[in-house]
């Protein structure tokens, strides 16, 4: 989980460097949008990007590296990311018509069964839609800008390597941060591009894997165990993280649809909504839990230790996550899913309530990404206060 060894480029007496960490988990990042507008209310006008070290996986990876390109007008950046996520339809994503469902699914299985066109990666959705989305939306020498003129220290993006099984964080800094290497992850300096974005954000079975020099990528949360570890790599010493799901910690458990005891077998969609919360929440949950408690710990260290040995600082960690189930409200956005798909998603159980999970992360539809933007808001306002003291907005405002 926490890595120890990241926490040794904390430098002691360095001046505060905060991380932001935007986890995966598809149309549900659109919450994630909802806080970064708070966010940008409570700045100044005029203010510069409050996020030095910028990190994200899967969908997180694109909000993330959409605000990088936009560093050196932060305000302006989350206006754009907010314009997208509010205009979005599935058809900008994947295709969820008639032809391209059936078509890319008669694909799938002639690959899967048949082994034909096995030289070509296939899952079950076509997602050539967002390549041109994201080509069209994103000025990937922003980030380079930005980092000439020190508005940003580094962005990174995650994806994992499915013949080395090594969760890759690619990440674009400055010339003073050092690649890592540890069990199973590793840091790689390189320059940005569209193909990691997508490689990033390329959920197994359901979007295609993505090339990246000699090998295929997928979706960075299915190995990456520590989350929060790279932003600490990058030189953060304190870390906002936007998640997707309610926080168990505090009594707010998210995943809460379709609980109730049946007695029948569970649903494709019940066992997928299972696996990709086990990828997309679970880890970082579990790395926060372990950070706070290595905070605690350090806690107890006699401060003049702490001082001397960098490895015993704690890292300052806030958490913003959704207040209501985001199960339910994917739920009452059912009718806005394409009739193609929802009769491909039918015999899942996909539609069905108990399977309102699975829709909760393809629900790429205005009116439900809308709902969870104006989620995203309130929460953060409803933590202002916090969110203020922790960017030191307070002290600014005196």
């Amino acid at each position: 989980m926490i890595d120890t060894a990241a926490h040794a480029h904390v430098v002691a007496h360095r001046p505060p460097v905060t991380g932001l960490i935007l986890s995966g988990g598809g149309a549900r990042a659109a919450y994630q949008v909802g806080v970064l507008a708070a966010i940008a209310e409570l700045l100044p006008e005029g203010a510069a990007n409050p996020f030095p070290v910028i990190v994200g996986t899967s969908a997180g990876a694109i909000n993330a590296v959409g605000l990088a390109c936009g560093a050196l007008s932060f305000r302006e950046a989350i206006h754009s990311l907010t314009r997208v996520w509010k205009g979005f339809h599935i058809g900008q994503v994947y295709r969820g018509d008639f032809t391209g469902v059936v078509g890319q699914a008669l694909r799938f299985l002639g690959h899967s069964l048949l082994g034909l066109g096995k030289h070509q990666p296939v899952a079950l959705l076509d997602r050539s839609p967002l390549r041109h989305l994201l080509q069209r939306e994103l000025d990937f020498s922003g980030i380079s800008a930005a980092l000439q003129q020190r508005k940003l220290r580094a962005v990174a993006v995650t994806a994992f390597g499915y013949e080395s099984g090594q969760a890759v964080t690619f990440y674009q800094g400055r010339e003073t941060i050092e690649p890592w290497l540890r069990h199973r992850r590793i840091g790689v300096p390189t320059r940005l591009c569209l193909e990691h974005l997508l490689a990033s954000s390329a959920i197994p079975l359901l979007f295609a894997p993505v090339r990246i020099h000699r090998e295929y990528f997928g979706d960075g949360a299915v190995r990456l165990q520590a989350p929060i570890s790279p932003a600490l790599h990058l030189g953060a010493n304190r870390v906002l993280v936007i998640g997707v799901s309610g926080n168990p910690a505090e009594g707010n458990p998210n995943e809460t649809v379709g609980r109730e005891q049946t007695g029948k077998p569970p649903s494709l969609a019940q066992m997928g909504i299972h696996l990709l919360n086990s990828t997309f929440i679970d880890s970082l949950e579990g790395d926060i839990e372990v950070l706070q408690r290595v905070n605690y710990l350090s806690s107890l260290v006699p401060e003049e230790r702490r001082r001397h040995e960098a490895g015993l600082r704690q890292v300052e960690v806030l958490l913003v996550s959704p207040s209501r189930p985001l199960d339910e409200i994917a739920a009452q956005y059912l009718h806005e899913l394409p009739w193609a798909l929802r009769l491909f998603l039918r015999g899942p159980g996909a539609t069905r309530v108990s399977g309102a999970g699975v829709l909760s992360y393809l629900l790429f539809e205005r009116g439900y990404c809308n709902e969870l933007i104006r989620l995203g808001y309130k929460d953060a306002m409803d933590k202002r206060a916090e969110l203020k003291r922790f960017l030191g907005l307070e002290e600014m405002s005196l």
